[in-house]
């Protein structure tokens, strides 16, 4: 017993820091963002329910030029005001991919929610694929007032918690959040800049964007968007991008992401909340080395806040980018142990 004020006196200059930081990042990021409220203008439609699961789909707006769109999902005969999971999909999908997994947790009590991505599902245009979400990205290349990679995402997700907030089945004091790849990432940036995520679940996400740019592990990544990033070496008129020319189309697409908004800076954000964390450990999207400093820089902040219990690394052996069923039922645990439906 006559140690713990020594340990305390470690602990607590810890956390001031860690607060600081969070403190300084939100504050940063909605700069950057330009995160400006417009009347949220909600349209709510009733679909049809199937196999005692009911459906809604709604939408909102999130900026004067810009509606998320999206379904919910809850079990027929809930009542009251029940904790909610927001899902995030990967690059090239839609809501639509999320609403098995939105099933899953209806069934065990959640209201699930899924949206759609900028440029993805109803918020396209036009056509199938990644080309109008690319074309997007480019024009952001020339015109960084938009976000289209990661960013607006974080805000739709801000947004969208503004929207869930209105609704009387919805406890907002217990809201979760899992993406998967892209959403993977969105979902640990949109944690640390917004605390009223209780509890978040990136998947196949999590990585160091400077770690991989040291360490010439930044062309997986970037080959997500081939397109976008083709475009904008042709526009600077670079014939081989190289890391120097990756770190610079960072900067411009998703400034800070290599640095203040990196993941070990922000990871470190989510604590104390509980975080799980999915990868692969064989994903060359994230490799392990860059994965180790996230981690690491996590586990240090929720050793200083004394819950250790509430950080958990899944490492899928065998496995690249992709979550498996058990990791899928692991996740729906951790949101069922600490969100309590």
């Amino acid at each position: 017993m006559k140690h713990i004020p020594w340990l305390l006196a470690i602990a607590l200059p810890s956390l001031a820091v860690i607060s600081s930081r969070a403190a300084d990042a939100r504050a940063d990021f909605r700069n950057l963002v330009q995160d400006r409220r417009v009347s949220l203008a909600p349209k709510v439609e009733k679909l049809p329910a199937t196999n005692g699961i009911a459906q809604i789909h709604f939408s909102f707006a999130t900026t004067k030029a810009q509606r998320v769109t999206g379904v919910l999902l809850k079990d027929e005969q809930s009542r009251g005001r029940r904790p909610v999971v927001i899902t995030l999909h990967g690059t090239g999908g839609s809501k639509a991919n999320m609403v098995a997994l939105c099933r899953k947790l209806a069934t065990r009590g959640f209201v699930a929610v899924a949206i759609d991505g900028r440029y993805h599902g109803e918020r396209r245009s036009a056509g199938k694929g990644t080309e109008e979400y690319q074309n997007a990205i480019l024009g952001a290349w020339h015109d960084q007032r938009a976000h289209p990679l990661y960013y607006d995402t974080v805000v739709d997700v801000m947004r969208l918690i503004d929207y869930l907030k209105t609704r009387k089945d919805v406890d907002a004091k217990r809201i979760g959040l899992i993406g998967i790849s892209k959403g993977g990432i969105e979902a640990y940036l949109a944690a640390a800049v917004d605390p009223r995520i209780a509890v978040v679940v990136p998947c196949l996400g999590v990585q160091s964007f400077r770690w991989a740019l040291e360490n010439n592990a930044w062309p997986e990544r970037v080959g997500t968007i081939p397109i976008a990033f083709a475009a904008a070496a042709k526009a600077a008129k670079v014939a081989e991008p190289d890391a120097k020319f990756a770190r610079r189309f960072y900067d411009r697409i998703v400034p800070g992401i290599c640095d203040e908004f990196d993941g070990p800076a922000m990871l470190p954000l989510v604590a104390p909340r509980p975080l799980l964390i999915i990868n692969g450990d064989s994903d060359r999207l994230t490799p392990l080395a860059g994965l180790k400093e996230c981690t690491d820089a996590a586990a240090n902040a929720y050793r200083a806040a004394g819950k250790e219990d509430r950080f958990v690394l899944r490492l899928q052996e065998n496995t690249a980018h992709q979550v498996t069923p058990e990791s899928e039922q692991a996740a729906i645990e951790w949101f069922v142990r600490w969100l309590q439906p």
